[in-house]
């Protein structure tokens, strides 16, 4: 900085800097939690349509975010010390957070984007309910998931265990019946597995297949391992099954001689479910995993039964981060990570106070997605690591729909799980569902849409182009085919944008070498986060949250006990 009698004359790039931090405060503005671009019913909206419903687009700082990263690092104002950063406030993050918490130590910064942790188990609530932004629900958890189990246990989601040794889980916390339905032939059936209206062979193609999944389930490799298990690094390595990695679902189901529709229409919908990918784009692993990962059991509950809350995995998320509320800075947009000799340096942009922050750590936890790494970590900065384009991601648009009543229909109830056989999208799951009213005054639908329809870029693109009144009536015309008239009743649409929702588990990533070289650390620096499984469910990011804070942990203290 040069001065002269005027006062004080910015440098250029000091000048470019604050005027990068000013357009990033305005962006994020007009990007945070609250926007509402639709405005109030009956009012002109952008696209020129009047408004019908209250409501508007809510999403992440991915504006903010943007920016920021392409403009590439600022020079740091303030300089802090901390034993470990963990950069990522989702699920993987706060369960590393959790574990070193637990082990008393209490000198560590959990650097978070969004206001508040979360990621994509974040929630949002309304006068009617809670509700979920994202991931909703856990299957009771299997053998091998003792994580899981274990946090359940503190959480009092496990009440205790019957003489067999079987978990007794809190009935709130199971899903109420009925559990699942499918639109399918002009009304509703129990199940998601289509059953009406199905031919002779496509009852003997679905025994097939399941009699096979059941097969998997059971099986265990040479090693001794199942071969199917979560968390999926304790996966047989058999070859056997690795195998088939390298096949994509279709393929494998079209080597077995299962062409059924109503099947192919079933398996499809559950990789789009799970993964956000289409039959096509799937591992043929990770496709099998799907159905013989699972063999969790429960005193008081079926096997195939799940956990949920009105605010989906937000639960979680609100107990995992209550002990550590001092422990975690929201809208935190980490710029740079560099090894410093014997420390890590991370810079961050701190939103509210507009200024970049430099916190010099033993140890840093990578607990956010792995295409951010690439952008923010200095050494992938100077060379892109052989492995950056194995990593995909779907973009998906989730919505709460507020109406008066509850959606009506032929055939079996309304069910938690609502799902048409006819719509692109997933269906919708009622938030407010495991309310104990017999009537419901008013009613919350939690709409899923993974956007799979073209290839993912192009596809966040055009979800970022939508305007509130595209997506307000996207949502109620899905919800009008399974409901005619329902539009009458609904009062409030909001919808949620997320860019880059979850891992592709492509075939030939989760046991190929991209995801082995990219789960090694980095100076200093431990990865954790789902992406390193290549599946997005909750045991996988929990399962490296802790895994990683564990490896930190030994780094940082020289334990190795």
């Amino acid at each position: 900085m040069s001065t002269d009698r005027k006062g004080p004359v910015l440098s250029r790039r000091t000048f470019l800097q604050k005027s990068l931090i000013k357009g990033a405060l305005l962006t994020v503005s007009a990007a945070g939690l609250t926007t509402c671009r639709g405005g109030p019913p009956g009012q002109m909206g952008k696209s020129g349509v009047v408004n019908k419903y209250r409501g508007g687009i809510a999403g992440s700082n991915w504006k903010a975010g943007h920016m920021l990263l392409q403009h590439g690092p600022l020079t740091p104002t303030e300089t802090e010390k901390t034993g470990i950063i963990i950069v990522g406030g989702g699920i993987a993050g706060l369960s590393a957070a959790r574990e070193i918490s637990k082990k008393q130590f209490k000198d560590f910064l959990v650097l978070e984007l969004e206001e508040k942790a979360g990621g994509n188990a974040i929630s949002g609530a309304n006068a009617v309910s809670p509700y979920p932004w994202g991931a909703h629900y856990i299957p009771i958890p299997s053998e091998e998931a003792t994580f899981t189990r274990e946090l359940f246990e503190e959480l009092g989601v496990i009440e205790g265990y019957n003489s067999r040794g079987l978990p007794l889980y809190n009935e709130y916390y199971l899903c109420s019946d009925p559990h699942e339905r499918l639109f399918i032939h002009g009304r509703w059936q129990e199940g998601l597995i289509p059953h009406l209206g199905i031919s002779e062979d496509d009852r003997r193609q679905h025994a097939e297949f399941f009699s096979a999944m059941e097969q998997f389930r059971r099986a265990r490799g040479n090693d001794g391992r199942r071969a199917f298990a979560i968390p999926l690094e304790l996966s047989s390595r058999d070859s056997r099954f690795r195998s088939y990695d390298t096949l994509s679902m279709s393929r494998f189901m079209a080597d077995s001689g299962w062409n059924s529709e109503p099947l192919r229409w079933y398996v499809n919908y559950c990789c789009r479910d799970d993964y956000g990918t289409r039959l096509e784009e799937t591992s043929a692993w990770a496709g099998i995993h799907y159905f013989a990962s699972r063999n969790g059991r429960a005193a008081n509950a079926d096997s195939p039964s799940v956990l949920t809350w009105p605010e989906g995995l937000g639960w979680i998320v609100g107990k995992l981060g209550e002990t550590m509320s001092g422990n975690i800075r929201g809208q935190a947009c980490v710029l740079n990570i560099e090894a410093t000799g014997n420390e890590v340096a991370v810079d961050y942009y701190d939103i509210p106070r507009g200024k970049v922050v430099r916190v010099l750590a033993g140890t840093v936890i990578y607990a956010a997605p792995r295409f951010t790494a690439f952008k923010t970590i200095k050494s992938f900065r100077d060379k892109l690591p052989a492995y950056a384009d194995c990593f995909g991601y779907t973009p998906w648009m989730v919505a709460n729909v507020t109406m008066k009543g509850q959606p009506e229909g032929v055939g079996t109830d309304l069910s938690w799980d609502n799902v048409s056989y006819y719509n692109d999208s997933l269906g919708y799951i009622v938030a407010n569902h495991q309310s104990l009213a017999r009537h419901r005054e008013k009613t919350v639908l939690t709409c899923y849409f993974p956007l799979t329809a073209g290839e993912p870029p192009a596809e966040r693109q055009k979800a970022l182009k939508r305007t509130y009144d595209e997506w307000s009536a996207m949502v109620v015309q899905d919800l009008s085919r399974m409901h005619p008239g329902i539009e009458k009743s609904i009062e409030e649409v909001n919808v949620w944008i997320w860019g880059h929702a979850m891992i592709r588990p492509m075939p030939g990533l989760i046991w190929g070498r991209a995801r082995q070289e990219a789960m090694k650390p980095l100076e200093k620096i431990h990865f954790a986060h789902s992406d390193m499984s290549g599946i997005s469910i909750f045991e996988e990011a929990q399962y490296r949250g802790i895994m990683a804070a564990r490896a930190a942990l030994r780094e940082f203290t020289g334990n190795n006990s």
